[in-house]
């Protein structure tokens, strides 16, 4: 397991498109989850022990992006052969067990981690409206422990910034986790 920090962001940058099917074959677009206030795009999967420490506040966090606006959705980039625990039928049952309120995608070509750049699980993109980038980092300070009381909340805080003015913050902290699960022949 490879621990990752994410590159700088280029803020401004806009979202590459994609058409993903989540483990249940249903498709989905960029364009289509798109909320009144924006998208923010996740990389995650569900082997990772660093988005199992998250899962529970990812998810809360995630249901006040949607309250403010923003269209939400989850990719898992990784090779799913050589790592059976993020199958598209395990994604299937583990967004339902933990009740996931966004859309939990596979990238089975892993073209569309290659489009956004994404390294490492989890790894959060926010875009405005017009699908500029506007913050990539962490979900919080807690990387893989509990959220403690006064933790900054960085996704949330920036999102709620985007959706107030259509900017992020000047100051991101970047998202750190397990590398991303690369098909051997392809990298």
């Amino acid at each position: 397991m490879a621990l990752l920090r994410t590159p700088e962001p280029v803020l401004g940058s806009r979202a590459p498109n994609f058409s993903l099917a989540d483990g249940e074959g249903r498709q989905f677009t960029r364009d289509g989850l798109l909320g009144e206030k924006g998208l923010v795009v996740m990389f995650i999967c569900n082997h990772c022990p660093y988005v199992k420490a998250i899962r529970a506040r990812l998810v809360r966090d995630c249901h006040e992006l949607i309250e403010m606006g923003f269209g939400v959705v989850a990719i898992n980039s990784n090779d799913g052969t050589a790592y059976p625990e993020d199958s598209p039928l395990r994604m299937v049952e583990l967004a339902k067990e933990f009740e996931y309120p966004f859309p939990y995608l596979v990238d089975i070509s892993q073209d569309v981690a290659r489009a956004y750049g994404a390294v490492c699980t989890p790894d959060f993109f926010g875009y405005n409206r017009q699908l500029e980038l506007q913050y990539r980092g962490r979900l919080d300070a807690g990387h893989a422990g509990p959220r403690t009381a006064g933790m900054q909340h960085d996704l949330l805080d920036a999102m709620r910034e985007v959706a107030q003015t259509g900017q992020g913050p000047i100051i991101q902290q970047p998202s750190m986790g397990c590398s991303l699960k690369w098909i051997s022949a392809r990298v």
